[in-house]
């Protein structure tokens, strides 16, 4: 059987600040400039999530795609839509929130939630113009 990408795309709106606690106020500033503003900023992201699999001789399915949503807001969007990464986010703990970061811990919350396929990619917009993309260890 072929192998076949399906991709969910999804929104969500958070703030956050660059911050490294370990070095100096000057160094924050000027590695992260505006983006360590210390009431912080925020972003509207675009979430897509691509699962790779054989379709299911009986569905024709990778995944159903109505599984794949539910398990994006569960594990996801209730997390880190309209919150703080900072503050909010229980697998964001410790971590700079950086787009880079934030895929990474993505992709850690999903790796173990599908029933049917593999997850092959996670792309996160920060902007219209800048997105990471990540495609695991």
């Amino acid at each position: 059987m072929p192998t076949v990408y399906v991709t969910r795309r999804v929104h969500f709106n958070a703030a956050h600040r660059l911050h490294n606690p370990a070095r100096s106020e000057t160094w924050n500033q000027e590695t992260f400039g505006l983006c360590n503003h210390p009431n912080w900023h925020g972003h509207n992201y675009v979430l897509e999530v691509t699962v790779a699999g054989e379709p299911n001789a009986e569905t024709g399915f990778v995944l159903n795609l109505r599984d794949l949503k539910a398990i994006l807001e569960q594990r996801i969007l209730s997390k880190l839509d309209h919150k703080n990464l900072n503050l909010d986010v229980d697998f964001l703990q410790g971590i700079i929130p950086t787009t880079e970061n934030l895929v990474v811990a993505i992709w850690r919350e999903l790796e173990d939630a599908l029933p049917a396929g593999r997850l092959y990619r996670i792309r996160l917009y920060e902007t219209e113009s800048n997105y990471v993309e990540y495609y695991g260890d």
